[in-house]
């Protein structure tokens, strides 16, 4: 078993994810190798294309090539559409609408699902792009659930994930200030074992060495079966992390071992998928003491200073400026030209 230490981690995460070298050529090409870029705040998700050196998202969902739509956590993400179909069966094995505590809360059954489910795919059929309003009103309707509407149009989306899922539903194009859904295009959804070793590697390829409960953390806040998730785990690499067991990609823990350190400052955005794929409780990214400055009130995950690596302090944009709050000492000069680099993609 191969071992390698932190640091070297942390270097090879950046070298993946577009952080050391902004190199990334499509939006569609930063999703893959990121696992999903979170977009439940669409300018969080737009920086975190441009510090990767991509551009908008918004050519690449006008052609298909990218999809935005409720995945890992319940959370919106922006993802590849080729792969869309095994993130979704993944996500779909939470199945948290069986759990009476659910269907207390929001007053809906699994039979209530399957029927507004069918009710929505009928309203989006033909290439239909519906308001929340128009397909509450839509799915009500055909189903006869008015008492489901309110839950129906809360923009928190609590019945309408199910459906993004199981491949009713996505986001489609904004109409003005109004979010609007559409059906997913040719989205084929793999055999479960062969999707969740896909997302496995894809989260391995950008956030590992990394353990099935840290991947399952990342994917439904630890909600699967660890049987399961341990089987899509099958045909890995072990390596040692500082002495804890892990597995990686096959030759991605000689990689991590032979590679560069890290550049010594890099500035990301709020919600970046560097901090996400690990958590604000990996102490050897976030430090514990300074865990409250990142993750704050409300889920809000701070834009973040890192220093070889490490969170090492946060960042705002403020008046047109960049508001930054070092937690310990670093590089005086790398860090004003990071802040100068980033003050530019927020113009």
């Amino acid at each position: 078993m191969l071992s390698v230490t932190w640091p070297q981690v942390l270097a090879w995460r950046m070298r993946r994810q577009f952080v050391t070298d902004p190199g990334a050529d499509t939006a569609a090409g930063v999703a893959r190798r990121l696992g999903g870029v979170q977009a439940q705040v669409a300018s969080a998700a737009e920086l975190a294309l441009a510090v990767r050196g991509a551009p908008p998202a918004a050519p690449a969902l006008a052609d298909g090539s990218l999809v935005k739509t409720w995945a890992m956590r319940g959370t919106l993400h922006l993802l590849p559409s080729d792969e869309l179909g095994a993130y979704l069966a993944v996500c779909a094995r939470v199945r948290n609408w069986e759990k009476p505590s659910w269907q207390r809360t929001f007053g809906a059954t699994p039979a209530d699902l399957e029927a507004i489910a069918a009710a929505a795919a009928d309203a989006l059929a033909g290439g239909a792009v519906l308001t929340r309003e128009e397909l509450t009103a839509a799915i009500v309707e055909r189903t006869g659930s008015e008492h489901l509407a309110e839950v129906l149009g809360s923009g928190w989306g609590t019945l309408l994930k199910p459906l993004a899922w199981w491949g009713v539903l996505c986001y489609g194009p904004p109409r003005g200030t109004r979010v609007t859904f559409t059906a997913p295009v040719g989205v084929s959804s793999p055999p479960l074992e062969e999707a969740g070793a896909l997302v496995v590697r894809a989260f391995l390829g950008a956030h590992g060495p990394g353990t099935p409960a840290a991947f399952d953390q990342w994917l439904t806040r630890g909600n699967l079966r660890k049987r399961e998730v341990a089987g899509w785990f099958d045909g890995l690499e072990d390596v040692a992390v500082d002495g804890v067991p892990m597995k990686a990609r096959p030759g991605d823990a000689a990689d991590i071992a032979s590679g560069p350190p890290a550049p010594p400052v890099r500035l990301l955005g709020p919600f970046d998928q560097y901090v996400l794929g690990a958590g604000t409780s990996a102490g050897y990214l976030v430090p514990a003491e300074h865990r409250a400055a990142v993750s704050r009130a409300a889920g809000w995950i701070s834009a973040v200073v890192l220093h070889e690596g490490r969170v090492a302090g946060v960042w705002e944009a403020k008046d047109g400026d960049v508001a930054v709050t070092t937690f310990t000492d670093v590089p005086a000069g790398p860090l004003a030209a990071e802040v100068d680099r980033v003050r530019a993609l927020l113009t």
